[in-house]
């Protein structure tokens, strides 16, 4: 149930947090992933869709639940997970034969006062991106098909900016997995850090964004050579053109 709407919204506030969606997925092999019995005998691939926090951080704290609307032509299409044990990814498993677009919604808490949120995923059975990524798919023997994403919450309720920005209690065990990953600040509040380092299981991290702003720039750097080429092109051939023109003129005169 909802806290009552007296609150004040936190004017001039931005707050975000990452997330990743996507899905894993697995040919069915007699050695290396027998079929379950019961499963349709056009059924070629086992997959999990899934929400979870980056580098398998909690998002339990803000996020209620999910909603996973399914192809129709699977048993009980909508899937709803919630109550999760914090850290653990919202996830469902089936199987099947083709790649369709899935829907997902996702649901905050209460104190959040705000509407669920919904995405897309389309998903991925087979290798996909360039030749050298699809090889490594290959040998892997699984697809991984993920997306980072960020809610952010803007001018977010009293109560709900303090959950998100409340310490986090440590503790040995199962507890550390909460703070993999940067999520926890040096003073124990929750923050929206990304991973400093990636791995080739986790691709989004600080490094990872580095690189792609080097990368962005590089391009962005060759396009504006590329441009100032074509500009003097296109001035070389106004000249061009302007002389041809004169030369006609000439002629008719």
């Amino acid at each position: 149930m909802a806290p009552p709407n007296n609150q004040k919204r936190l004017k001039g506030i931005q707050i975000f947090r990452p997330f990743v969606y996507g899905n894993t997925a697995k040919l069915f092999h007699p050695q290396t992933n027998p079929k379950p019995p019961g499963t349709p005998e056009d059924h070629t691939y086992s997959w999990t869709v899934f929400v979870k926090g980056v580098d398998d951080t909690d998002i339990t704290y803000w996020c209620r639940k999910v909603q996973f609307k399914l192809h129709e032509s699977i048993p009980n299409p909508l899937r709803t997970i919630e109550n999760l044990v914090p850290g653990t990814p919202f996830e469902v498993h089936a199987t099947g034969w083709g790649e369709f677009e899935i829907q997902i919604k996702l649901y905050y808490i209460p104190e959040a006062l705000e509407k669920p949120q919904t995405f897309y995923h389309h998903l991925h059975l087979h290798p996909y991106g360039t030749d050298a990524e699809k090889e490594v798919m290959k040998l892997q023997s699984s697809i991984l098909s993920q997306c980072y994403e960020e809610i952010v919450f803007n001018e977010p309720y009293e109560q709900f900016y303090d959950l998100l920005t409340s310490p986090v209690a440590r503790g040995k065990g199962k507890g550390t997995k909460m703070m993999k990953g940067g999520m926890v600040g040096s003073s124990g509040e929750r923050t929206a850090l990304i991973p400093l380092s990636s791995r080739p299981d986790q691709p989004f991290s600080r490094e990872t964004e580095k690189l792609e702003i080097k990368r962005l720039m590089e391009a962005r750097a060759k396009i504006q050579v590329m441009n100032a080429s074509a500009q003097e092109d296109l001035k070389a051939k106004e000249e061009e053109l302007k002389r041809l023109r004169a030369e006609l003129k000439g002629i008719a005169l």
